[in-house]
């Protein structure tokens, strides 16, 4: 199959997604949980029926906690989100919960401002550098290629390619964020690291395989050609080892506890999203990239 006579349909169809998710992000923006707000989580359970969300958020009422978020966790327990308080607040509304059935706690977090801002920063940061760190080795291990296109363009493609597959997750927890209330936490950045990093390992498989193949090049071909070798060569290991990591995320996802359900989901959608953009965007941006500067060039010896 020749996937590079396909590129601009592929490029394009990745495109739509990447604007589809900027779309969402600007239209409905992003539900930060606690960890980025600052603020206070607690999970309660009952053993018995459990009551409403109306119930809940009447019991609570006197308290004069300011918003809460109540939202339903399994067949029993709910989650119940509101501003910091302090121990004697998170006492008052454990004893107010009692009222129809008593819940047990099951877990009881809090998070001062100051504290969510610092996070906000640090993982802004930390998306940042792994990004540089990536782009910075893949321009110094193919720095020994230089034709037909430079070794700083493999670099620049990696970055479009990260974005693609960064972009998308946020773009997708941007729509549940609106339509289910999820919120975006520190796992989910986690999450993106990840994601990161076994896309930029897809993408060096492949990148790896052009240069090998340029360098044992004898019979003279088109850049376009030894890119379709290439990713031919490699398809079958990137698909194999993306589907191995997708069966266990989806079992995760299926079967999982609520606590990891949207960290694994996050990490499915990224890697499906990466391991797409390894072959069907980085790849074939590098041959589009190099044509269009094969056409300037000719221009320019025309003139």
């Amino acid at each position: 199959m020749n996937f590079i006579s396909k590129k601009y349909i592929f490029l394009a169809f990745s495109g739509l997604l990447m604007f589809a998710s900027i779309l969402a992000v600007a239209v409905w923006g992003l539900k930060l949980g606690i960890d980025f707000q600052g603020g206070s989580l607690l999970e309660i359970q009952y053993l018995q029926d459990r009551p409403s969300a109306g119930e809940i958020q009447k019991n609570v009422e006197s308290l004069k906690l300011g918003p809460v978020f109540i939202q339903p966790v399994g067949d029993k327990g709910f989650l119940l989100r509101f501003h910091h308080v302090e121990e004697t607040t998170h006492q008052a509304i454990l004893l107010a919960l009692q009222k129809n059935t008593k819940p047990v706690e099951k877990r009881f977090d809090t998070i001062g401002p100051t504290i969510g801002a610092e996070l906000k920063r640090q993982s802004i940061l930390a998306l940042g550098l792994a990004i540089a760190g990536i782009v910075l080795y893949i321009t110094w291990a193919f720095r020994t290629v230089s034709k037909p296109v430079a070794s700083w363009k493999y670099g620049i493609v990696t970055i479009v390619a990260l974005l693609h597959d960064v972009i998308i997750p946020i773009g997708f927890f941007a729509y549940l964020g609106h339509t289910r209330g999820v919120e975006m936490d520190t796992l989910f950045i986690s999450a993106l690291l990840t994601i990161l990093g076994f896309s930029v390992h897809d993408t060096i498989v492949v990148f790896d395989r052009i240069r090998e193949n340029l360098r044992k090049l004898k019979n003279p071909e088109s850049f376009a050609n030894t890119v379709n070798r290439s990713i031919q060569e490699t398809l079958t290991r990137s698909i194999n080892t993306s589907l191995t990591v997708i069966l266990v995320l989806v079992a995760i996802v299926m079967w999982g506890g609520s606590s990891t359900y949207y960290f694994a989901l996050a990490l499915l959608v990224g890697i499906i999203s990466g391991t797409y953009s390894s072959i069907f965007v980085a790849s074939p941006l590098l041959v589009v990239w190099q044509e269009w500067s094969q056409r300037k060039v000719s221009k320019r010896s025309v003139n």
